[in-house]
């Protein structure tokens, strides 16, 4: 697990082999991660979009963008959290992924981003 802590908001990350949907035999391997994000600022935000760069251990990188998460721009009060549990699939065992949040303070309509902390993904037969 991962933390950390921008613009006023953590952002925490488990992530999950998912050895039920993945074919190692076909270079298919899947991790799910669970994302919380809590605001500790005192406005309330709400999660517009988000961009992922995610980087294979074969040297494959990937740019991933969308509007909110999970098909929802969730509002997150102040000392409130959001979770999620979303997907990814890489060519290899390993992967790491980061990305940034595009929020909006709902005060006064301005955006910022906050940074989501960089984790591993790492299939556990990469341990052996």
């Amino acid at each position: 697990m991962v933390s950390k802590i921008s613009a006023g908001v953590s952002v925490t990350v488990e992530v999950f082999y998912q050895p039920s949907f993945s074919v190692p035999i076909n270079n298919e391997f899947m991790f799910a991660y669970r994302i919380t994000i809590e605001n500790h600022n005192n406005f309330s935000i709400r999660l517009l979009s988000r961009h992922w760069s995610i980087f294979d251990s074969n040297g494959e990188n990937r740019e991933v963008e969308g509007e909110g998460v999970v098909g929802t721009q969730p509002f997150i009060n102040t000392g409130e959290q959001f979770q999620y549990t979303s997907g990814c699939s890489l060519r290899t065992e390993m992967g790491k992924m980061h990305g940034v949040y595009k929020m909006e303070n709902q005060n006064n309509k301005q955006t910022f981003n906050v940074q989501i902390p960089p984790f591993e993904m790492i299939a556990p037969s990469k341990f052996n």
